[in-house]
């Protein structure tokens, strides 16, 4: 398992980079893909509303992205094993804290909030239905409670 963390020069002291990590393979392994790999970056407001314009067409900043591996066209032979590398977890750490404040948490607790919450859309898991949100919101809250951070709540869009 392979977790490559990029975190931007201002955030890095208030990201515990060892625990985040351990969160994420916590996750994957849950999620049963302890053979995963993937990204997380934890970046400004700009660079993700860069990012979610250039990819969603949105000119607004987000608190998290997914990027997940893009799946091979219908018509090619598809692997017996799902391929080990993921995506990427992009995280706005300005829109972490002012979630946080608003939920009451630390600005850590939220950033590993919204990791576990990218991962899961990594491994395909969506909340466009109330169904799928149910299912999304369930998985989320057992990683987090097998992490000590069955405190953290996600704010609702």
């Amino acid at each position: 398992m392979t977790i490559t963390l990029q975190i931007d020069p201002p955030f890095q002291q208030n990201i515990d980079a060892k625990r985040l990590q351990e969160l994420a393979q916590d996750a994957l392994e849950h999620c049963q893909r302890p053979d995963a790999e993937m990204t997380i970056v934890i970046t400004t407001d700009e660079a993700i509303q860069a990012l979610n314009r250039q990819y969603r067409g949105v000119d607004a900043p987000t608190d998290v992205l997914s990027f997940a591996e893009a799946s091979p066209a219908d018509d090619f032979a598809l692997p017996e094993q799902p391929s080990p590398w993921l995506g990427d977890v992009i995280i706005s750490a300005p829109g972490a804290a002012r979630q946080a404040q608003t939920m009451g948490h630390t600005l850590f607790e939220e950033i590993q909030l919204l990791s576990v919450h990218g991962i899961l859309h990594l491994l395909g898991y969506e909340h466009l239905t109330p169904a799928e949100k149910e299912i999304m919101w369930r998985k989320q809250a057992e990683i987090l409670r097998l992490n000590n951070l069955s405190h953290v709540q996600p704010t609702e869009k």
